[in-house]
């Protein structure tokens, strides 16, 4: 080690506060790389478990191939695991007590498929052979002939079938219905008998309101002829973007017509075919990875320049005995360097400790509210130490890289004098007469402090501009992502939905009562039709027009209009939260109803998700309702509902429409006077609920004999949609928490430092009678003129890299750019705060100080 470093480290060590400052600054900034790096990547891992753990391990499904093409498939390059599995058809149950269940639903798998598909045994064993297979335990509690392990079962295997419907129901769709029960049958029937062999449990990829229980056996690939066709699904080797093409390309050599993708499972390894979410998920990557080095450098740069304002003397001195250029920019290099290896490592095991902690806390959060079966798991790779650590050695590298320049140009006469922090002239220190007049000499003396102690202000002022800009673009980065998480989210607002054909009030009100039911709401449906006049269509709507004017009737585009019905309770609700009195809703002669008027939808042909109004519209005009005669095909005028309010909030049961749609909320009275006798059988009768034990409350459902309803639990889609928006939510709170923690270190380091380095200055003006209430209200201007310079730079700047973040949403999240007022409210006041304790917190610690002692001290 040569000289001039050994006096660096010799520094170093003489000055522990800032040698300690420093690395906490950079600890702090290592910590926060490599948290953000370990939350992303622990998060996709969860995501990517649960949805393994739900729907099963595979990402790519090849539909209906024969033995050659599986063997193409399996052969190729791509592929690490295969798959078979067949939908082999419906059976009826005997005796099926729960008569929307009253179906066998028989799949069949390969031994892998047993692996990768979560199938759970609760007794005996899998199939091992085609001939056997293994039964839900929900069949032995809702069919009324048991059947236990070893029994022979024959069944009669078919595919659910409706007239004037050309494809087969599958188990998305629940069982069909009408007013004398179910309206399906099961055609092309065969015989197959089967040797009962184990009880599992009901999967967890059964959707609730499937009319089949799942019943599985086995499908030997040995035993298919060149006829027989099953589902091939692959797990591969590598999951890249490239796998949408690579199997479109693969299923057109073999002449396989159907290909689907796990879009779920591959969306959390960060795969999409979609080209607008891609571009969308970089831009904000890169914007948010810029706004961190950013950050990070603002907070080491002040600590290496105030490290060099204060080393100038020092510096000056090797000047004088010869140090070169190049030694003194070295000495500045080799100080990070040395602060860098003892702060990277430190940096690295925090960030890992911060998130293990938080982990600790939201686990048991994440399981007992949302009920999931994985738990976070901190993921730490190779790549995101490195990430952390590249990122950290080249902010340190440009932190330093303005002080070792300033550094090798002090020279020995500059350092000795003190002068190159301080040149002042009349024009440089010159401040405006007015603001003695306001404000008093305190405001303009610390004024001039400010002009003349310029490159400390400026320092500072950066600090806080770029602390503001942390914050708001952080924050305005989390309100979009929630935004663009509920455009992109079914909001089911309800837990569970149960209708049946020619259900009224009546058959339906009695379950509102069943244990664990939390809330409930009554809505009768009618859908009619409507006519908009061109100017009152959103702008979707008009390209339709401009394109092709034939769309038009008599000037007028046509519309249709959802009508919902609420019961009395839940109208009076829903009216509350709107901010309407429910009872100017309810005119016996001018029926009126609260319009849905924001809306968002999936443009099919970009791909976007856009937010637009479904109507131009105001408070006071009126909805003409017409009702189509389908066999005469005329349409007549039915009623009109006048607009009583307009609003964006939806009450439970109710998904908006689409582009082209109307969602208008009326109560029970009204609802009675829109329906005549002519669409009386068009009226659909639901129940909403939400329950604290939504399995149990489908169960009391189904169990009541003599019903013919139909019951859809979504549970465990709303689940999921709470888990995300928990995910996201707790990853960008975080992240703010992170952000406002380097901001104030930021801020407290760089104004107690340059308080600290004007020792001699307060002495001096305290030495000529300055007294402590003037000294105050001086340093109290200073704060003020920080933080309204700091304001004046840093919201401007913050909204442009707003702006920016929402052109990058934009590509696949179309909604109105709006600024977060809140926001800007809460760092305007919080700049103002943070700089004011700051400066209290400095001068506090320059009481005790002797005038005569601080004035005789050469530096600081």
């Amino acid at each position: 080690m040569n000289i001039v470093n050994k006096l660096t480290v010799r520094h170093l060590k003489e000055n522990k506060r800032r040698t300690l400052v420093t690395i906490i600054g950079v600890i702090i900034s290592v910590a926060m790389v490599m948290a953000v790096a370990t939350l992303g990547v622990s998060f996709m891992d969860l995501l990517q478990r649960q949805s393994i753990a739900t729907d099963g391990e595979w990402h790519v499904q090849y539909e209906n191939v024969d033995s050659d093409q599986i063997e193409a498939i399996e052969s190729d390059e791509s592929t690490k695991t295969l798959i078979l599995a067949n939908d082999v058809g419906y059976a009826k149950l005997d005796e099926a007590k729960n008569e929307s269940k009253p179906y066998l639903f028989i799949k069949e798998y390969n031994e892998q498929g047993f692996k990768n598909f979560p199938i759970e045994i609760s007794e005996g064993r899998l199939p091992q052979e085609d001939n056997e297979i293994v039964l839900s335990e929900e069949v032995a509690g809702n069919a009324k002939v048991k059947h236990g392990i070893g029994d022979q079962l024959t069944l009669n295997v078919g595919e659910r079938q409706m007239e004037g419907v050309e494809r087969p129901f599958s188990q998305n769709d629940p069982l069909q219905t009408d007013v004398e029960g179910a309206s399906e049958s099961l055609e092309n029937q065969n015989t197959r008998t089967y040797t009962i062999v184990g009880i599992i449990k009901r999967p967890t990829w059964e959707p609730a309101w499937a009319p089949g229980y799942t019943a599985i056996s086995y499908v030997d690939q040995s035993l298919m002829n060149s006829k027989d066709t099953v589902d091939a699904v692959v797990v591969l080797d590598k999951v890249k973007r490239s796998l949408y093409e690579h199997a479109e390309t693969l299923a057109k050599q073999n002449n396989i017509e159907n290909v689907s993708f796990n879009d779920e499972l591959l969306r959390y390894y960060g795969v999409t075919d979609n080209d607008n979410l891609l571009t969308t998920m970089l831009l904000l990557t890169g914007i948010i990875m810029s706004v961190i080095i950013i950050g990070s450098v603002a907070l080491i740069y002040n600590a290496f320049a105030i490290s060099v304002s204060e080393r100038s003397r020092h510096l000056g001195m090797l000047a004088s005995v010869g140090a070169t250029k190049r030694q003194k920019q070295t000495s500045v290099f080799f100080e990070g360097a040395i602060i860098g290896l003892i702060s990277i490592p430190i940096g690295i095991l925090a960030g890992f400790a911060g998130i293990v902690a938080t982990f600790m806390f939201i686990n048991s959060f994440i399981e007992g509210a949302l009920g999931g079966t994985e738990k976070l798991q901190v993921v730490v790779t190779p790549l995101s130490i490195l990430v952390a650590c590249g990122i950290s050695i080249i902010t340190i590298f440009i932190s330093s890289y303005m002080p070792a320049r300033k550094a090798s140009k002090i020279s020995a006469i500059d350092a000795i004098r003190q002068t190159q922090d301080i040149k002042l002239s009349g024009k440089t220190v010159k401040t405006s007469k007015l603001i003695r007049k306001l404000f008093g000499i305190e405001a303009e003396i610390g004024l001039k402090n400010l002009k003349r102690n310029k490159r400390r202000y400026q320092v500072t002022v950066f600090s806080l501009v770029i602390s503001i800009i942390l914050f708001l673009s952080v924050s305005y980065f989390t309100s979009n992502l929630e935004k663009s998480l509920e455009l992109s989210q079914q909001n089911i607002n309800f837990d569970i939905q149960v209708w049946g054909s020619g259900a009224d009030e009546g058959d339906l009100e009695p379950y509102t009562r069943l244990k664990n039911v939390t809330k409930s709401s009554i809505m009768k449906e009618l859908n009619v039709n409507t006519y908009v006049a061109r100017d009152a269509i959103p702008e979707a709507l008009e390209e339709n027009v401009q394109q092709d004017e034939s769309i038009l009737k008599d000037g007028k585009y046509p519309y249709y209009t959802v009508i919902h019905g609420l019961d009395e309770q839940s109208f009076q609700d829903y009216a509350k939260k709107v901010g309407v009195d429910a009872e100017k809703l309810k005119d016996s002669d001018n029926p009126t109803g609260i319009v849905i008027e924001n809306i968002s939808y999936m443009d099919q042909e970009t791909g976007q998700f856009k937010e637009t109004k479904s109507i131009k519209t105001q408070i006071g005009e009126s909805i003409d309702l017409y009702k189509m005669n389908y066999e005469t095909e005329e349409e007549t005028l039915m009623n009109k509902v006048e607009v009583g309010a307009l609003t964006d909030k939806v009450p439970m049961g109710v998904n908006t429409a689409g582009i082209g749609g109307i969602d208008v909320i009326v109560s029970k009275e009204t609802m009675n006077q829109l329906i005549d006798k002519d669409v009386q059988e068009d009226v659909q009768t639901y129940l909403y609920m939400n329950s604290s034990d939504p399995m149990e409350t489908q169960e009391a459902i189904e169990d009541e004999k003599g019903t013919n309803l139909n019951v859809y639990n979504v549970v465990q889609n709303r689940q999921r949609d709470k888990q995300m928006i928990l995910f996201m939510s707790v990853f960008t709170y975080g992240f703010i928490s992170l952000i406002s923690l380097i901001s104030i270190a930021n801020i407290f380091n760089t104004i107690s430092t340059s308080i600290s380095l004007r020792k001699r200055e307060f002495a001096m003006l305290k030495s000529v009678g300055m007294t402590p209430k003037g000294f105050n209200k001086m340093m109290n201007y200073e704060s003020i003129f920080y933080g309204m310079k700091a304001i004046l730079y840093g919201i401007p700047i913050s909204i442009a890299i707003m702006f920016l973040m929402y052109l990058s949403f934009r590509s696949t999240f179309v909604y109105g750019f709006t600024l977060p007022w809140m926001s800007l409210l809460f760092v305007i006041i919080a700049i103002f705060i943070i700089v004011g304790s700051a400066m209290f917190y400095s001068i506090k610690k320059l009481e005790k100080n002797n005038i005569v002692d601080t004035l005789k001290q050469e530096n600081v």
